[in-house]
């Protein structure tokens, strides 16, 4: 059983930099393709790339950010910042990735032009599969030594570290994505009817636009403060209830900062007759034994309980 984080932006920082310069090398490729053949599914990918590596920066710039020390007016610190701008991810990929699309591929689907020079259109679109697979699979061995046994979907949505899911599904959209303009580009050459270019952009769009939504729920969740993963609640009540003076978890409450700050409030039953340096004493213990079962629990409050208490909660 983990108890730690999900992987710290020091963990993503490979993975960022790999999807960096990925997309960037791959905006400039379709991007030269787009101006060579005319596609607009090309088009729709050299703006989902420019998006995608606009994206990287505002992931480095949220985790700069938010190792700010705590001050008079953040006194937990900044860490939320990386919530924000992995927030700010699924607003870019919704607005200049998804929006853009649908525009590109109406608009081609309304007046059809043909491609031009469509070999060269797939070879980019083949070119660009290889670089996104390459960061797809980097951005998978970052993560997988945090998914545990859960699969993919369930790492991604209880995962408390923004970064590497907002890469994982940023990358297999690309992939997607690319497989969208690949057949597209080969419809419209097979067939001679342009038209399947702009229905491949089309498509684009939309997947964008469904990434950008599922993105900017998940990111809001973790803004509004989500609690810690089962398994570490069940370790906190544990370890508390097993320092020496303490009757039992009456209430608990948790929420993360960040990924790597997790805030802990329990209030608990001491032994009776218990003196008010000794239930001190017992409070430093309880705070002493959940940062050792949980060490990302940075912010410890331990309270007696009163007798109109609710019973124990998790939370």
């Amino acid at each position: 059983m983990s108890t730690g984080g999900d992987g710290g932006h020091g963990e993503s920082a490979g993975a960022i930099l790999a999807a960096f310069l990925a997309n960037m090398g791959i905006a400039a490729t379709k991007l030269i393709g787009f101006l060579i053949t005319g596609s607009s599914s090309l088009l729709a990918e050299a703006i989902h790339s420019v998006a995608d590596s606009s994206n990287q920066g505002l992931l480095f710039l949220g985790g700069r950010r938010a190792r700010r020390p705590a001050t008079a007016l953040h006194p937990f610190g900044f860490g939320r910042s990386r919530y924000f701008w992995s927030f700010v991810v699924a607003i870019v990929l919704f607005s200049a990735g998804g929006l853009f699309a649908l525009y590109e591929g109406w608009h081609k689907i309304s007046h059809p032009e043909e491609i031009d020079s469509p070999a060269i259109a797939i070879a980019i679109l083949l070119a660009a599969l290889c670089f996104e697979g390459f960061a797809l699979r980097t951005a998978v061995r970052h993560a997988r030594p945090f998914r545990g046994d859960r699969g993919w979907l369930a790492y991604v949505r209880r995962s408390r570290s923004p970064e590497l899911p907002v890469l994982l599904v940023e990358d297999s959209a690309a992939l997607a994505g690319l497989s969208l303009a690949l057949l597209g580009v080969v419809l419209a050459t097979v067939t001679g009817e342009p038209v399947f270019d702009g229905i491949g952009t089309l498509a684009i769009g939309a997947l964008l636009v469904a990434v950008g939504v599922f993105l900017a729920v998940e990111m809001q969740s973790l803004l509004l403060g989500e609690a810690a993963v089962p398994e570490q609640r069940e370790a906190i009540a544990t370890s508390a209830s097993a320092v020496p003076g303490v009757g039992k978890v009456v209430h608990m409450r948790t929420q993360h900062l960040s990924p790597d700050d997790l805030l802990v409030a329990l209030k608990v039953d001491f032994d009776e007759g218990m003196s008010a340096a000794a239930a001190g004493e017992v409070v430093n213990d309880c705070e002493a034994a959940i940062r050792a079962a949980v060490p990302i629990a940075t912010h410890i409050y331990v309270e007696p309980a009163a007798a109109s208490d609710a019973p124990a909660s998790a939370r």
